[in-house]
C-alpha cells in the first residue's frame, strides 16, 4: 500500500514534537520496515532540510535528509502538479502540491495530522492514530 506522509509528521518525528512524535514513529517505523510503501512529496524533503537546520544545525538536516532519502521515495513535483494546484480548490497551496503529487504518484492514502487541511481531497487521508487503528500490523 503506497502512503504518502505530510511534512508535518516527519517534523513530529525529527523534532520529537509531544504529544505526536509516538504515533508518527509508529508510522515512519512502518515504512522503515517496508510494512507500507512510504514516501514524501518531493518538496518535503527541501522543507524538512530548511526547518531542521534552523532547529537543530545543517549537519543533523543533511544526516536527516539522507536518512528520509533512504527510506521514502519522492512523489515528484513537476508543471502539471504545480498548475493543477492552484486549481484543485484547497486554501493552502502547499497542501494542494502535496495532493496533486499524491495523486500523480498513485498514491491511496495520505498521513497526516491536519486532516481538515485535505477537505477536498480525492483521496484517503488519515490522521497516524486513524492509520494506525486501521492497519494496526501494516
Amino acid at each position: 500500500m503506497k502512503v504518502l506522509l505530510d511534512t508535518n509528521i516527519i517534523l513530529d518525528v525529527l523534532l520529537a514534537r509531544a504529544p505526536f512524535a509516538e504515533h508518527s514513529t509508529l508510522v515512519v517505523a512502518m515504512a522503515e520496515s517496508g510494512k507500507i510503501d512510504g514516501c514524501l512529496c518531493a518538496t518535503t524533503f527541501t522543507t524538512i532540510h530548511y526547518l531542521t537546520s534552523k532547529a537543530l544545525g545543517a549537519r543533523k538536516a543533511r544526516g536527516a535528509n539522507e536518512k528520509l532519502l533512504n527510506i521514502f521515495a519522492a512523489a515528484g513535483v513537476d508543471h502539471s502538479v504545480l498548475e493543477s494546484s492552484l486549481h484543485v480548490g484547497f486554501s493552502d497551496y502547499e497542501d494542494a502540491v502535496i495532493h496533486q503529487a499524491a495523486l500523480q504518484d498513485g498514491v491511496e492514502i495520505i498521513v497526516t495530522r491536519n486532516p481538515k487541511d485535505f477537505k477536498k481531497a480525492r483521496l484517503k487521508v488519515l490522521t497516524p492514530i486513524e492509520f494506525l487503528a486501521l492497519y494496526p500490523n501494516g
